[in-house]
């Protein structure tokens, strides 16, 4: 009963923000927040919304695995973002876009700009559900409601969509800060936990991460391993630019803000504070590791579970940490899930319909969208099964590869294209990449990790070039 109690406490300050930032909203507000948000607010709400529930239970897990080596793509991450700031956002600016995809249009043609829409709506629609879903799962395991899975999910998008559906993006860079500080507050708080747990001060902890053998950053010696260091930071400067720069959800927020100047501002802190985030979740899983040792207790099979687990384990004697746990896990659901929604919404009513000032389009589709988001999660539910998600997660990954090439040509070449040929092209270089990933593994043994991404955008990028207009 005190779960619920805090989820909904936590709600109440939701839609208190949505009420105040809602006021003689319109379309404008709900697309692009009249470009009156603050950069600091925005690059504080970034952080948590980039930080899904999955984040939340599965970063922490990866360090029996592959020990800190996450952090090479983080470091990554920040040359990518520094590369959104400086071309992608002029370029966004100086068109005053109100979706990015908007751009193929005027550049390459109509149905690359469908293609481009397209893509992004299947891509995030998929991913974002998956991750609901996924956080449903694990809150209900762990707070041990005996409630129905559609009821759960029923009500808690309904309260999204609810808190969303007047001031759109203006709500969100608001409720964004408050989610923020309910996850990191949590994950420090269970940090506090384990390291009380092993009767530990901060500079213990601090020494015992540094010297323990699972807190390896860089992979140098082995170019075969997907956790090689090029390989990895490589990725993640382009997964930023992917994933961040060409996605309409993550970019939307920084859209709104009131010059160029200060979404550069946004971006570059936003992308520097990614990596102490990211230290300290992977920190988390070191001493949770070394808690498993202390109590006697196995390892779980998953390293997605070893949170979770823990959490189970000393939630008789230790209630406030479930609770804890709940709160965080809600606030990087909620701040991802409602994110996805409005981008979705804005996507569909400006880059498919073309009819951005029509509010009344803008209500249905957003109520639409949420009734697609609860019938995915569901079929999720249906098909309970573990290697259909990942599968599922892989198939998004595929889907940012065309976006990247799309956009590279648009942008580093004056070549023009055959833009009949656009959608036939970024179908088939995920296809084609698929393959190449089979046929070098049976090869060599070589199998493809992040590269994929850069490989699909090469492909994508000559497709486009070759069949010119």
């Amino acid at each position: 009963m005190t779960t619920i109690l805090i989820v909904l406490l936590y709600f109440a300050l939701l839609f208190a923000i949505s009420r105040w930032t809602g006021r003689r909203a319109t379309n404008q507000t709900f697309y692009r927040a009249d470009r009156q948000s603050p950069w600091y607010m925005v690059a504080i709400g970034m952080v948590g919304a980039s930080i899904s529930g999955i984040t939340f239970v599965s970063v922490p897990g990866m360090v029996n695995s592959i020990g800190m080596t996450y952090l090479q793509t983080c470091m990554g991450f920040i040359v990518g973002y520094v590369v959104i700031a400086f071309m992608l956002l002029p370029l966004y600016y100086r068109l005053n876009l109100t979706t990015i995809y908007s751009y193929l249009g005027q550049r390459i043609g109509k149905r690359a700009y469908k293609t481009g829409a397209s893509f992004f709506l299947l891509s995030k629609m998929t991913g974002a559900a998956v991750r609901f879903y996924v956080v449903c799962w694990i809150l209900m395991e762990c707070s041990g409601l005996e409630i129905n899975f559609f009821v759960v999910v029923t009500a808690m998008t309904a309260l999204i969509w609810l808190y969303t559906r007047q001031g759109g993006i203006k709500t969100l860079v608001w409720t964004d800060v408050l989610q923020t500080i309910c996850l990191f507050g949590t994950l420090l708080l269970i940090i506090y936990k384990v390291m009380g747990d092993l009767g530990m001060t901060m500079g213990d902890a601090v020494v015992t991460i540094k010297n323990s053998e699972l807190s390896r950053v860089f992979v140098l010696d082995d170019w075969f391993s997907k956790q090689y260091f090029w390989k990895q930071f490589l990725s993640g400067a382009f997964i930023a630019i992917v994933m961040t720069g060409l996605d309409q959800d993550m970019m939307q927020k920084n859209l709104t803000c009131r010059s160029l100047r200060d979404a550069q501002k946004d971006m570059c802190t936003y992308g520097v504070a990614f990596l102490p985030a990211n230290l300290l979740f992977l920190s988390l899983g070191i001493l949770l590791t070394l808690w498993y040792q202390q109590q006697g207790l196995a390892l779980p099979a998953k390293g997605d579970e070893l949170l979770p687990v823990y959490v189970n384990q000393i939630s008789h004697l230790s209630p406030l940490t479930i609770h804890l746990f709940v709160l965080g896990m809600s606030a990087a659901a909620f701040s991802s899930a409602d994110s996805a929604l409005t981008a979705l919404t804005t996507s569909y009513c400006v880059d498919i319909c073309e009819r951005p000032d029509d509010e009344q389009l803008r209500r249905r589709v957003h109520l639409g969208m949420a009734a697609v988001f609860v019938v995915f999660i569901l079929l999720f539910r249906v098909l309970n099964s573990t290697s259909v998600i990942d599968a599922i997660y892989i198939l998004c990954s595929y889907t940012y590869g065309p976006l990247l090439g799309l956009f590279a040509f648009g942008m580093l070449t004056n070549r023009p294209t055959n833009d009949r040929l656009v959608p036939y092209i970024c179908v088939a270089s995920p296809i084609i990449c698929y393959l190449l990933d089979m046929i070098v593994g049976q090869l060599t043994g070589y199998r493809f990790g992040y590269e994929l991404l850069m490989l699909n955008g090469v492909l994508t990028f000559l497709g486009l070039w070759l069949f010119k207009r």
